[in-house]
């Protein structure tokens, strides 16, 4: 049999995110319900400056006949700073049905998760997003956001004034949302609602004197050992979500911050499950934290493999001839 192979390029034809978000939602569901294999990472630094390369696997999805694979390179100086692919195998045979480019799906799956835990944690108010780090996944958390709710102002900060600039151009255009590039961190954080930080930091940058009552703050930077962007008195503070427990004291959120699984009140598939688990009151704070499961490559390469088919997409080639 065959392998399919595809580009960055025709990956972006056949991704829409808008029809991957309820398959992404309902795995989140799924993977907190009932997980044979949980999600695994692994990880090494490279010999460059703050290179470094993972291997996230299996994706498993019970619905699904296939599992995927993928390889994932970190270059923060580069353009793009993330790159690899995804394998996908047959599940009965191991047989690889594809071979695809990771950047844009990574970035879209990214993207809607962060999106659907922020909407779901944040107050049913909430309208003002300050957006920390104003680069590529940046721009798509802001996008994928105005998927599911009406935001009316954006604040953005970024240690490079020009990426912050260039980052306002782009998305007031494009989404017509009214954009205010800030000169500090404190001036973008002070009257938001929604605080959405992905970010190289490692070491908190968002501190409890930094935000008002009632804020939502999704946390994408810590996704491997090391990295941190929000202070663990404000996690100890709030209540904290995140999408496998375990990753998120080996490589996240909490574990960036120094602390245990004790401090994390639910998983996001949990409170999909059940949203009663979710914040409790307009006065709390919540904050989503993301380390990326193996999961959402497959749902979404899944997603660009039956498209591909369908509209022959591609090309072929027999690595066993």
């Amino acid at each position: 049999m065959e392998t399919l192979l595809l580009t960055r390029t025709e990956v972006h034809t056949l991704l829409d995110p808008l029809e991957l978000y309820p398959e992404v939602k309902a795995a989140f569901a799924s993977y907190s319900l009932s997980r044979q294999i949980p999600a695994q990472r692994a990880h090494s630094v490279l010999p460059h400056s703050d290179a470094s390369v993972m291997v996230l696997f299996p994706g498993l999805m019970f619905h699904i006949p296939a599992y995927t694979v993928k390889d994932h390179a970190k270059f923060p100086t580069q353009s793009p700073s993330i790159k690899g692919v995804i394998n996908l195998h047959d599940l009965d045979t191991g047989q690889l049905l594809a071979i695809m480019d990771s950047t844009y799906i990574t970035a879209v799956r990214t993207g809607l998760s962060g999106a659907l835990g922020t909407h779901l944690l944040a107050r049913k108010d909430a309208k003002s997003v300050a957006i920390i780090g104003a680069g590529v996944q940046g721009k798509l958390q802001l996008r994928s956001l105005t998927y599911l709710r009406t935001i009316s102002r954006v604040f953005v900060y970024d240690t490079s004034k020009e990426r912050g600039k260039s980052f306002a151009s782009l998305m007031t255009e494009e989404l017509k949302i009214p954009i205010t590039v800030c000169k500090s961190l404190d001036e973008a954080l002070y009257d938001a609602d929604i605080v959405v930080s992905a970010t190289w930091a490692k070491d908190p940058f968002i501190f409890l004197n930094n935000v008002k009552k009632g804020v939502h703050i999704t946390t994408l930077g810590p996704d491997e050992p090391g990295k941190c962007e929000v202070s663990a008195e404000l996690i100890e503070k709030s209540l904290f979500v995140c999408d496998d427990r375990n990753l998120a004291v080996q490589m996240g959120a909490i574990g960036g911050a120094g602390l245990t699984i004790s401090n994390i009140h639910a998983e996001i598939g949990e409170i999909i499950i059940n949203k009663d688990l979710g914040r409790l009151n307009d006065e709390q704070i919540t904050i989503y934290g993301s380390v990326g499961l193996a999961f959402q490559d497959l749902v979404a390469a899944w997603h660009v493999y039956q498209k591909a088919r369908e509209q022959n997409v591609g090309k072929y080639i027999d690595f066993l001839g």
